[in-house]
């Protein structure tokens, strides 16, 4: 079965491991807004976990956001989870009401067992202009910088690879993943993107996944938002490849994970959307979250798993359901 809430709208979402059970922490926002344009500006963070990705109990919430005047009391948004010596560490998204939600930014918050969090004060990583194009109506809808995806890299450090913007080119051809480093996840330091403009406009919930010695950058793109010049048709979940965590990232390795076309153009179902390709009880299995149906309506359900092979080139392939 999928995770479907009978009362919420699930959305983005990342996971951790633990004890057995796969967490999924996901954005959610109540049904009875009617509208799912309004999700995004009622959000919290929900919580479940499962053993096997097909029966999922829902635990209390995380958090959402602050409820005074701070950096993250508009929105909390798309983040993720890592282990650490102390426990574990959640990176996310958060936007402030003084700014209307027009600025992005990433917030650090901290917990002993996955259900409680606590969240350090201020944010801990904005973008740099020197790499990364600021807040600008005149090119964009937002200051992009979200979903930020940490991993600890080869040099023991953490890691960051983040949805963002070059301050320069076609307006809706900029987007690249963004790139910083801590010792501590607290104190980063903003590096230059990982990869170039490509022809998107933005590309949405990075993972970083290794599969078969090569590594991936996934991320997920509309038609709405990039250029002919992406190569990308469909909306859903793309990737990239190289041999190292830090890439290159090359166009020539774009490839379509899980995509099809908008509900717009065709009728039937359609991609699910922000997937993430997780090892989980001995394979790897992609998982994503459900929009728009075949009849228009907006699910708001994590899709059932299905498999993840890699190809002989090199791919990512989705297969059927598990």
């Amino acid at each position: 079965m999928t995770l479907a809430l009978p009362d919420k709208w699930l959305w983005d979402f990342w996971t951790a491991e633990a004890d057995g059970y796969l967490h999924v922490f996901y954005l959610q926002a109540d049904r009875a807004l009617l509208d799912p344009d309004l999700r995004h500006w009622n959000v919290s963070i929900g919580h479940a976990v499962s053993r096997d990705l097909d029966t999922w109990e829902v635990l209390p919430d995380a958090f959402g956001p602050s409820p005074g005047p701070a950096w993250d009391d508009r929105s909390t948004w798309t983040g993720s989870v890592i282990r650490t010596e102390h426990g574990w560490a959640m990176l996310y998204t958060g936007t402030s009401r003084a700014e209307d939600g027009l600025v992005q930014r990433v917030g650090l918050a901290t917990s002993p067992d996955l259900l409680h969090w606590e969240r350090q004060p201020g944010p801990v990583m904005e973008a740099d202009p020197r790499w990364y194009e600021l807040l600008d109506l005149d090119a964009w809808f937002d200051h992009a910088w979200r979903d930020p995806w940490v991993f600890r890299g080869p040099d023991g450090a953490f890691h960051a690879y983040v949805t963002a913007r070059a301050p320069r080119g076609p307006a809706r051809g900029r987007a690249v993943i963004g790139h910083a480093r801590s010792d501590d996840l607290t104190r980063w330091e903003v590096l230059p993107p990982v990869t170039r403009p490509m022809g998107f406009g933005q590309m949405e919930v990075p993972q970083l996944l290794e599969a078969g010695g090569r590594w991936y950058l996934l991320f997920s793109s509309d038609p709405g938002t990039r250029t002919p010049a992406s190569g990308a048709e469909g909306v859903g979940t793309y990737a990239l490849s190289a041999d190292t965590p830090f890439g290159p990232f090359e166009h020539a390795t774009l490839h379509a994970v899980d995509a099809g076309p908008p509900a717009s153009s065709a009728p039937g179902e359609h991609a699910p959307y922000a997937g993430k390709v997780v090892s989980f009880n001995g394979a790897l299995q992609f998982l994503g979250w459900e929009g728009v149906d075949g009849g228009g309506a907006f699910r708001g359900t994590l899709a059932r798993p299905r498999a993840v092979s890699v190809t002989p080139d090199g791919r990512l392939a989705v297969g059927g359901e598990q």
